[in-house]
């Protein structure tokens, strides 16, 4: 296991995306503020899709406007086209994230384009940011499988993630948009992506749908990979993917790097208190398991009575 694991926090930008009540702005940079208090040094905080299609996330610029630049923190922001690049840099984020999707028939239903024009508008923002000095990640989704296409072939991720590689992009993430991975095609995927992108930095994205989402991430960092999205309370989902639950919750996933000695500089308690005023003002429980179980014991219990023999 490895020393450090990064988590890229999500919830402010794919946690709320998913949600039916939508957050004040007041509220999202209050959840900010509380995860940064709770060690978050990267965080997801907004996206710049149309506010018609994501109301969710209209107020971005408003969002970025108010976040505390004073900590050592990078913020970053969701683009999905030209557009959504020119309101990101306007509004002053630190890196970018732009998802483009393995299969022309999601790309078609998400962005309105096939593969190759989503590749051809990554190009075009890669070399935009290259000028700006931003850092630009692009997220492979539905890496792993595809609501309208199956199964995807694992030659075709490989062939995109190469063309991806060569735009020059800081960091490459893999993501699981519908949670249908499992440990053993994590391992044999992040390998065959690994022989074409060399040392460009991989990421994941892991969706907890099928209940493995923590496993994939334990079989991610087994193959080398040291950032990791997930997102407080385990909220979210894709509104463009049919059935897609919420990321995985960065409550468990801090408690099993907390348990194998991996520091995030995340603090478990802190993060559940934020999970539990998250669930709070959203108005239901949050997903994760961690919240409602608590962290390790630390106390012995009291002494139990001994059993009793009873007759009969």
């Amino acid at each position: 296991m490895p020393h450090t694991v990064e988590i890229v926090e999500v919830g402010p930008r794919d946690g709320l995306q998913n949600e039916d009540v939508i957050l004040a702005t007041e509220q999202k940079l209050s959840l900010i503020d509380h995860l940064v208090a709770a060690g978050a040094r990267r965080i997801e905080a907004v996206s710049f899709a149309h506010p018609g299609h994501v109301p969710q996330m209209a107020d971005a610029e408003a969002v970025m406007a108010g976040v505390d630049r004073s900590a050592n923190v990078s913020y970053i922001g969701l683009v999905m086209n030209h557009r959504g690049w020119q309101r990101s840099l306007d509004a002053g984020v630190d890196e970018v994230n732009v998802p483009l999707f393995v299969t022309d028939t999601f790309n078609e239903r998400n962005q309105g384009t096939d593969i190759d024009g989503a590749l051809a508008m990554l190009e075009d923002v890669a070399e935009a940011a290259r000028d700006e000095r931003v850092p630009i990640t692009a997220t492979l989704g539905v890496t792993w499988g595809c609501p309208f296409e199956g199964e995807v072939p694992v030659e075709r991720v490989v062939s995109i993630a190469q063309r991806v590689a060569d735009l020059g992009v800081s960091e490459l993430a893999l993501a699981d948009t519908i949670g249908v991975a499992d440990p053993w095609s994590v391992t044999r995927r992040i390998a065959a992506v690994r022989e074409v992108t060399e040392d460009l930095p991989l990421r994941v994205h892991f969706h907890d749908t099928r209940n493995t989402g923590i496993a994939n991430a334990y079989a991610a960092i087994g193959s080398g990979v040291r950032v990791i999205d997930a997102s407080v309370g385990g909220v979210g989902g894709c509104p463009f993917a049919p059935a897609a639950t919420g990321n995985i919750a960065t409550d468990d996933l801090v408690y099993m790097l907390d348990r194998a000695g991996v520091s995030s500089g995340i603090d478990l308690n802190e993060l559940v208190d934020v999970s539990a005023e998250l669930g709070v003002a959203l108005g239901h429980d949050v997903p994760a398991m961690l919240p409602k179980a608590g962290p390790f014991p630390t106390q012995t219990p009291p002494d139990q009575p001994e059993a009793r023999q009873v007759d009969g």
